[in-house]
């Protein structure tokens, strides 16, 4: 298949490093993504990618590994909003644009004195739309440990958070602790962005966050079988992303390959517009996912 993959693709280790890296980092951003759509939190989402960008400059800066600049720099923006109102509908906005306008602005200081105090380059590119094969080997300890609480996370309070997700009434009167469910899954949704901004870069990462549970809940009526949707549309957007900018080196004659960034973005976008178009096509108007859970988890609920 030397048409479709370059030789030499396989026996790459920067390329098997990034291929896992992206795997992990698929994986959470689609099963943490559902969520979000769920609960309608994609504008925070997209503010946390701002705050990771602001984390990751400030960690360049300071010259430690990115990936804990973008982690951390997202817990405290995460930690921020749910302070000033995220959680309270006619606060989110609110708590949204004020952490967004914040991180921006560190974003622009941080960038700004690493240009001028370093002789790198690149710096900005790498931050800002992702550099996966230069992640080294010794970062996935770090990518798996980090994904792995975050699933563990969501699966120990998936079934609250679906409930409050679907309904934060119905959620209270069943017990729920809704502020205490809701500060914990902004903790994972900022540490999905971290993990997601090494593949496609910081300001980019929402795509791989919304793009793909979108376009899976345009299509099922069934909450599990969404997140599994979603799990292999990311997967798959990532890793064709990956092989396609490992391809792109030898289409140029400068030899020059294009971003990952670019091709996983696209691929994200190719998908969502085919199911949007298989969406529109299907006839009638079945139980939408949300529906669908709401009813599930009521039902179940004991």
């Amino acid at each position: 298949m030397h048409w479709l993959f370059e030789p030499g693709l396989f026996s790459n280790h920067t390329v098997r490093t990034a291929l896992l890296v992206g795997l992990i980092a698929a994986l959470v951003s689609a099963v943490v993504g559902v969520f979000t759509v769920l609960r309608g939190q994609s504008f925070a989402g997209h503010a946390l990618t701002d705050v990771a960008t602001a984390g990751g400059a400030g960690a360049f800066l300071a010259g430690v590994a990115p990936i804990i600049g973008f982690v951390g720099g997202g817990v405290l923006g995460a930690g921020a909003m749910d302070a000033i109102g995220v959680q309270r509908v006619k606060g989110r906005d609110i708590a949204t644009g004020v952490v967004l306008g914040a991180a921006t602005g560190l974003s622009a200081l941080f960038l700004y004195l690493s240009a001028t105090s370093s002789a790198s380059t690149g710096a900005t590119q790498m931050i800002l739309f992702g550099s996966i094969f230069t992640v080294q080997p010794s970062t996935l300890p770090v990518v798996a440990i980090l994904s792995g609480v975050v699933l563990l996370t969501i699966a120990f309070i998936a079934r609250p958070l679906l409930l409050s997700s679907l309904s934060i009434e119905l959620a209270a009167t069943r017990g729920v602790r809704v502020r205490v469910v809701g500060l914990v899954f902004m903790v994972t949704l900022a540490v999905s962005v971290g993990l997601s901004a090494i593949v496609i870069g910081s300001i980019l990462s929402t795509a791989l966050l919304i793009g793909p549970p979108a376009s899976a809940l345009k299509v099922v009526n069934r909450f599990w079988l969404g997140a599994a949707i979603a799990v292999v549309l990311g997967i798959g957007a990532t890793w064709a992303g990956i092989v396609f900018a490992y391809d792109s080196y030898y289409w140029i004659p400068s030899h020059r390959a294009l971003p990952v960034s670019f091709f996983v973005v696209a691929f994200v976008v190719v998908e969502f517009a085919f199911f949007s178009v298989v969406h529109r096509r299907r006839r009638g108007r079945p139980a939408t996912a949300i529906e669908d859970s709401s009813h599930h988890v009521e039902t179940q609920w004991h």
